[in-house]
Protein backbone atom coordinates (compact mmCIF):
# COMPACT_ATOMS: atom_id res chain seq x y z
CA UNK A 1 0.00 0.00 0.00
CA UNK A 2 0.84 3.28 -0.78
CA UNK A 3 0.42 6.41 1.64
CA UNK A 4 0.53 9.58 -0.19
CA UNK A 5 0.43 11.98 3.09
CA UNK A 6 2.97 10.19 4.90
CA UNK A 7 1.47 8.83 8.01
CA UNK A 8 1.01 5.74 9.80
CA UNK A 9 -2.00 6.60 11.94
CA UNK A 10 -4.47 9.02 11.02
CA UNK A 11 -7.26 9.67 13.47
CA UNK A 12 -9.97 12.77 13.52
CA UNK A 13 -13.54 12.96 13.61
CA UNK A 14 -16.25 10.69 10.74
CA UNK A 15 -17.16 12.79 7.53
CA UNK A 16 -20.72 12.58 7.02
CA UNK A 17 -21.93 9.77 4.96
CA UNK A 18 -22.46 11.75 1.93
CA UNK A 19 -19.40 12.84 1.32
CA UNK A 20 -18.78 11.59 -2.02
CA UNK A 21 -22.35 13.17 -3.69
CA UNK A 22 -21.42 16.66 -2.09
CA UNK A 23 -17.71 16.23 -3.63
CA UNK A 24 -19.37 15.39 -6.74
CA UNK A 25 -21.72 18.54 -6.15
CA UNK A 26 -18.95 20.42 -5.83
CA UNK A 27 -16.85 19.43 -8.46
CA UNK A 28 -19.95 20.05 -11.15
CA UNK A 29 -20.54 23.66 -10.05
CA UNK A 30 -23.66 22.84 -8.07
CA UNK A 31 -22.42 23.75 -4.56
CA UNK A 32 -19.91 26.28 -3.75
CA UNK A 33 -17.01 26.15 -1.83
CA UNK A 34 -18.70 27.23 1.40
CA UNK A 35 -21.48 25.12 1.44
CA UNK A 36 -19.40 22.05 0.31
CA UNK A 37 -17.20 22.98 3.38
CA UNK A 38 -19.87 23.34 5.62
CA UNK A 39 -21.66 20.23 4.61
CA UNK A 40 -18.43 18.24 5.56
CA UNK A 41 -18.32 19.06 8.96
CA UNK A 42 -19.75 16.22 11.16
CA UNK A 43 -22.69 16.53 13.26
CA UNK A 44 -22.17 14.14 16.05
CA UNK A 45 -19.27 13.65 18.03
CA UNK A 46 -18.00 10.72 16.55
CA UNK A 47 -14.26 9.58 16.11
CA UNK A 48 -12.14 7.08 13.73
CA UNK A 49 -8.52 5.56 13.58
CA UNK A 50 -7.18 4.69 9.87
CA UNK A 51 -4.20 2.73 10.19
CA UNK A 52 -2.89 3.45 6.88
CA UNK A 53 0.54 0.91 7.06
CA UNK A 54 1.12 -2.50 7.92
CA UNK A 55 3.86 -1.46 10.43
CA UNK A 56 1.23 0.68 12.13
CA UNK A 57 -1.11 -2.27 12.58
CA UNK A 58 1.57 -4.52 13.83
CA UNK A 59 1.81 -1.68 16.39
CA UNK A 60 -1.53 -2.82 18.02
CA UNK A 61 -1.22 -4.52 21.30
CA UNK A 62 -3.78 -6.08 23.47
CA UNK A 63 -3.96 -3.27 26.19
CA UNK A 64 -5.93 -4.77 29.80
CA UNK A 65 -8.40 -2.00 30.22
CA UNK A 66 -7.19 -1.37 33.76
CA UNK A 67 -4.27 1.30 32.84
CA UNK A 68 -6.06 2.21 29.79
CA UNK A 69 -6.88 5.74 32.17
CA UNK A 70 -3.53 6.25 33.00
CA UNK A 71 -1.54 6.19 30.16
CA UNK A 72 -4.12 8.34 28.27
CA UNK A 73 -3.05 10.85 30.71
CA UNK A 74 0.60 9.88 30.30
CA UNK A 75 0.07 10.44 26.81
CA UNK A 76 -1.22 13.99 26.36
CA UNK A 77 1.55 15.35 28.13
CA UNK A 78 4.20 13.88 26.45
CA UNK A 79 2.63 14.38 23.26
CA UNK A 80 2.72 18.48 23.95
CA UNK A 81 6.16 18.24 25.27
CA UNK A 82 7.30 16.43 22.07
CA UNK A 83 5.57 19.48 20.04
CA UNK A 84 7.10 22.01 22.45
CA UNK A 85 10.83 20.70 22.48
CA UNK A 86 11.13 19.28 19.39
CA UNK A 87 9.50 21.15 17.10
CA UNK A 88 7.08 18.67 16.21
CA UNK A 89 3.19 18.98 14.95
CA UNK A 90 0.24 16.94 16.83
CA UNK A 91 0.47 14.39 14.25
CA UNK A 92 4.13 13.60 14.25
CA UNK A 93 4.11 13.63 18.05
CA UNK A 94 1.41 11.02 18.69
CA UNK A 95 2.98 8.95 15.71
CA UNK A 96 6.15 9.35 17.45
CA UNK A 97 4.36 7.94 20.80
CA UNK A 98 2.40 5.23 18.81
CA UNK A 99 5.01 3.90 17.24
CA UNK A 100 7.91 3.47 19.67
CA UNK A 101 8.85 0.51 21.57
CA UNK A 102 8.45 2.34 24.68
CA UNK A 103 4.73 3.00 23.90
CA UNK A 104 4.36 -1.07 23.43
CA UNK A 105 5.84 -1.10 26.88
CA UNK A 106 3.63 1.22 28.18
CA UNK A 107 1.05 -0.92 26.65
CA UNK A 108 1.81 -4.00 28.72
CA UNK A 109 1.01 -3.57 32.50
CA UNK A 110 3.35 -6.14 33.48
CA UNK A 111 5.87 -3.57 32.64
CA UNK A 112 4.28 -0.99 35.09
CA UNK A 113 5.67 1.25 33.37
CA UNK A 114 2.24 3.32 32.86
CA UNK A 115 3.13 3.70 36.62
CA UNK A 116 6.07 6.05 35.95
CA UNK A 117 5.82 9.80 35.89
CA UNK A 118 4.90 11.01 32.14
CA UNK A 119 8.60 13.00 32.62
CA UNK A 120 10.40 9.72 33.31
CA UNK A 121 8.65 8.15 30.09
CA UNK A 122 9.57 10.95 28.18
CA UNK A 123 12.85 10.77 28.50
CA UNK A 124 12.79 7.39 27.35
CA UNK A 125 11.26 8.31 24.32
CA UNK A 126 13.86 11.05 23.92
CA UNK A 127 16.44 8.91 24.21
CA UNK A 128 14.61 6.01 21.72
CA UNK A 129 14.82 8.79 19.35
CA UNK A 130 18.48 9.42 19.65
CA UNK A 131 19.34 5.85 18.47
Amino acid sequence: MQVYHGSYIVEGPVANDNVADRIQDYLSGHISKPDFLKELSYHKPTHQICFCTLKSLQMIVAVERKHVANIKHIIRPIIEQLMAEQGMDKSAATDTIYNSRIFAQLADEATGLYKKPHMEIYRLILQELEK
